[in-house]
């Protein structure tokens, strides 16, 4: 790979080990008692069934063939469809930060667990040494650069593309054609590295980019015939694959 000069990432599953439970009652509990000094008045089902009732009503609404979610926009529409008068009087700057609130506390609730990979962090320096590096994500633009803040990540990739900024996610090329403008270096001379073969080899291969797969066991194992040019189980072979030491 002597001709590779940048590197752009995937996070979740690939850098950062994250589990969510998404469906968990104690996240909508928490929201509905919430909501109440917001002067809404919703129990926790009510909550959960308008809160994916929502998402799948933005999904079906998008012209694009990979729709992006907005879970800010989702958290808008329930303060706005159920407020009160008491809702309405609230300041200003409350209730204009209120829909964002909404989102990080429903992230937070369902969050278990967001560490690192072995050797994530001492590959990257290694890699910075001497590419530029790039993340290209699957996420909500309320969630994805204070999680990757959270774990010492955010200040070491330019540009960061979230998927929630765009309205589309991966596989569509797009998102790794913004890494590559960002980056200044052309799609074929990037290397990505994920760890789903449909979101990230297949889509980074389809913007033209060179692929790692980080076998971590989450996303698709197999998508079609696709192959990457290498596949990983530990961070350190990616640092051998470029031929960067690791001090």
């Amino acid at each position: 790979m002597d001709d590779i000069r940048a590197v752009a990432f995937d996070v979740n599953g690939t850098l950062v080990d994250i589990l969510t439970d998404e469906h968990d009652e104690q996240i909508f509990r928490a929201l509905g008692h919430t909501l109440t000094y917001a002067g809404i008045d919703l129990r926790r089902g009510e909550v959960r069934d308008r809160y994916f009732r929502y998402l799948d009503e933005q999904r079906g609404q998008s012209a694009e063939e990979h729709p992006e979610f907005d879970v800010v926009a989702i958290f808008a529409r329930l303060v706005a469809e159920h407020g009160t008068a008491y809702t309405r009087a609230l300041p200003a700057d409350r209730l204009a930060a209120l829909p964002l609130f909404l989102a990080e506390t429903y992230r937070g609730i369902s969050r278990r667990r967001l560490e690192l990979y072995p050797w994530v962090p001492e590959v990257l320096t290694a890699l910075a040494a001497r590419y530029p590096l790039a993340v290209v994500t699957d996420g909500q633009s309320a969630w994805a650069r204070a999680e990757l803040h959270q774990v010492g990540l955010l200040e070491r990739f330019s540009p960061v593309v979230v998927s929630g900024d765009h309205g589309f996610r991966k596989p569509d090329p797009r998102l790794f054609a913004l890494a590559c403008e960002g980056i200044g270096v052309p799609a074929d001379q990037t290397l990505y590295v994920g760890n789903d073969m449909h979101r990230d080899v297949f889509g980074a291969r389809e913007a033209g980019m060179r692929t790692v797969m980080f076998v971590s066991g989450q996303g698709d194992q197999t998508y079609r015939d696709t192959v990457p040019d290498h596949m990983i189980s530990d961070h350190r072979e990616l640092a051998a694959i470029l031929g960067v030491p690791l001090s």
